[in-house]
């Protein structure tokens, strides 16, 4: 039986990412959890997150990841007022803002 929130997400889901230990183990899971085109769309989304965390124009971006000019502009907003996460992962990664990294 599925446990659910109060945004109706299965909270296994979340609890089963967490159990992924390595690079390796990570990309078999989301290759048998997702379809191509959902991960290709999720690898586009986070480096058009990391280009524009490091500081780089929607221009640029749209060159090296051929993300339209849409999907920039929604990842800037979830980076300006979404949940935090990217700010999470790129704080653990290393990652500080502007540094091209």
């Amino acid at each position: 039986m599925y446990k659910r929130n109060k945004e109706n997400r299965c909270e296994e889901l979340y609890e089963a990412l967490l159990q992924v230990e390595t690079v390796e183990e990570c990309k078999k899971f989301l290759e048998d959890l997702c379809t191509v085109n959902e991960l290709r769309a999720m690898e586009q989304r986070y480096q058009v997150a990391t280009y524009l965390h490091s500081g780089m124009i929607y221009s640029d971006i749209l060159e090296r990841t051929g993300a339209s000019s849409a999907t920039i502009s929604r990842v800037n907003r979830s980076l300006q007022y979404g949940a935090g996460g990217y700010d999470v992962v790129f704080q653990r990664l290393g990652k500080t803002e502007g540094s091209g990294e």
